[in-house]
């Protein structure tokens, strides 16, 4: 199934990052790679195919909080051929006029527009000798079920010691939502933040000698396999006995705010996204027009994870060129503290159909401002 294949080229992409701040969307590219494998021949159509091998159908429709578009222009002078003009939507399909500026102005305008100016520019340029340019726009914007409590925070060890950060808190009995599995990348503490309606995000945190891609490919290889670890044996794990007005289990997290931009040259990777030989001469797409190639494949991406919610965004586009009292405590209570103080990695899942729609690594959080509250707590 396409959500499948799809999940699986986030994981294959994000096992090539390095330790750098960075997001990527598997789910992004994937309806682009399904629709020209559709309409291509020969090598570049098994290569495709091999990536992407069913139209994507994603389910996303009737979603409160996440749009995907797609879009293709083609030059005015373009012979197109009739099983594209029969099977693309003319909804789907713009014009090239032939004046580049004009081009990417209306280009990005779309980018923009289908993005809520969250990625205000199409990451490829247009050119005298673009032919076509396919595009999507995966955008989502989400409130959290429950928000964080937001004050600044200043880690203790790792190497965020002693920087000012945005500090994220938030208490709760929902013991379920922090999970350890057992992974390729050894055990990974997964912290499931519950979105308000139907996207959540997952905050991956491993040991801290595995990098971006050993943790993010395990985190989306973990998604649907059962815990196999008791939670206390997951990374920035500790459980602690405390005075309580009751006895229920609670989760302490402590996590950092953080926006975490990228661009993507797809083609130099070309073999990860079925293009090797899509990018050399020939008549590769003959389901189009004649004597197409790959002239540009890119993506843009940027994600935002504050106190109230998580809202991103990705273009990814190919070009062919042709207060109170005290209460009294009477009970004790187990609480599980997780803390996230150093580099971690995070999954945008639609939670319906479990599709990853981008994953990221994050080095660099939210610094806090001077005038900010002071954190109740440090992170340890």
């Amino acid at each position: 199934m396409s959500i499948t294949a799809a999940n699986a080229l986030t994981a294959r992409w994000a096992s090539t990052v390095d330790n750098g701040q960075t997001v990527v969307s598997g789910a992004g590219v994937y309806p682009l790679l399904a629709l020209l494998a559709r309409h291509a021949t020969g090598p570049v159509r098994d290569e495709l195919l091999a990536v992407a091998p069913e139209p994507a159908r994603f389910d996303l429709d009737r979603s409160p909080t996440t749009r995907l578009a797609l879009a293709a222009w083609a030059r005015r002078d373009l012979p197109l051929a009739d099983r594209w003009l029969r099977e693309v939507p003319a909804v789907m399909r713009g014009e090239l006029t032939g004046d580049p500026a004009h081009d990417q102005r209306a280009l990005d305008g779309w980018a923009a527009t289908h993005t809520d100016g969250l990625v205000p520019r199409m990451p490829v340029r247009v050119t005298p000798a673009t032919a076509m340019v396919l595009a999507s726009a995966l955008s989502l914007r989400t409130e959290w079920a429950a928000p964080f409590r937001d004050a600044w925070c200043q880690p203790s060890a790792g190497p965020w010691h002693g920087r000012r950060l945005v500090g994220l808190s938030r208490t709760s009995y929902d013991l379920d939502a922090l999970r350890a599995a057992d992974t390729p990348a050894g055990p990974l503490s997964l912290l499931t933040v519950r979105g308000a309606e139907d996207v959540d995000v997952v905050l991956a945190l491993g040991a801290p000698q595995h990098g971006a891609a050993e943790v993010l490919p395990a985190a989306v290889g973990a998604l649907e396999v059962p815990a196999a670890l008791p939670v206390a044996a997951g990374p920035g794990v500790d459980e602690q006995v405390v005075d309580a007005l009751d006895d229920r289990p609670e989760l302490l997290v402590r996590t950092v705010a953080f926006t975490v931009s990228a661009d993507h040259d797809l083609l130099k990777r070309a073999a990860l996204f079925g293009l090797s030989t899509a990018a050399g001469d020939g008549d590769h797409f003959p389901g189009i027009s004649r004597l197409l190639a790959v002239s540009q494949a890119r993506q843009s991406a940027t994600a935002t994870f504050s106190a109230t919610g998580f809202r991103a965004a990705v273009v990814t586009a190919v070009a062919t060129r042709a207060g109170s009292a005290r209460p009294r405590l009477t009970a004790r209570r187990r609480r599980v503290c997780f803390d996230v103080d150093r580099p971690f990695g995070f999954l945008a899942v639609h939670r319906p159909t479990g599709l990853v729609l981008l994953a990221g690594w994050v080095t660099e959080p939210d610094a806090a401002t001077p005038d900010a509250q002071r954190s109740p707590a440090r992170l340890r």
